[in-house]
């Protein structure tokens, strides 16, 4: 995330803050983050703690809360020196190819007899069983050249193991 702040410490400004059971208070608005499904107000609502020798002290309770549900502006009051987050924009890569999925794959072992019998899934994959250890490049390549086991073209296990396996000239005019 990069901040728009400046390098002086922030002074809070006044903002309504709503509470639960139709209650509102004027509290403190100490920063704004942006979020990917809106913005985060962190703000100070007043209150008391104990202090030492049973007395009583004012103190402010900070929380991040959403806005604007849970915030409202004062009139006549200017926002534009509280600090804001922002979220950086998404790189090339991340908008064409959208989110990263994990990285390594698992082997589903199918039933009967003999080494190398079951199916090779992505981590992410929903036939991929639950709790089976993840399998490195090499360990899953190693599972895969044994005759029983298949590769999983549901999630795409088999799109990006059998160039590895079987060279990446396959398609391009080469023997098919």
């Amino acid at each position: 995330m990069t901040s728009s702040s400046s390098a002086s410490e922030p002074v809070p400004v006044p903002i309504r803050v709503l509470l639960p059971g139709d209650q509102d208070v004027v509290g403190r608005l100490w920063s704004r983050r942006q979020v990917r499904d809106g913005w985060l107000y962190e703000v100070g609502i007043p209150a008391y703690r104990n202090g030492p020798w049973d007395t009583v002290e004012p103190a402010e309770y900070r929380v991040w809360v959403r806005a604007p549900q849970h915030v409202r502006p004062l009139e006549g009051v200017s926002y534009d020196g509280v600090p804001v987050e922002y979220l950086e924009p998404p790189s090339l890569v991340e908008r064409e190819l959208g989110p990263r999925r994990p990285s390594g794959w698992v082997l589903a072992k199918a039933g009967g007899r003999g080494p190398g019998r079951g199916t090779v899934h992505a981590v992410d994959c929903a036939e991929a069983p639950a709790g089976a250890p993840v399998l490195t490049l090499d360990r899953a390549l190693d599972a895969a050249q044994h005759p029983g086991t298949r590769l999983c073209s549901l999630c795409g296990a088999a799109a990006e193991l059998d160039p590895v396996l079987r060279g990446f000239d396959r398609g391009f005019g080469g023997d098919d």
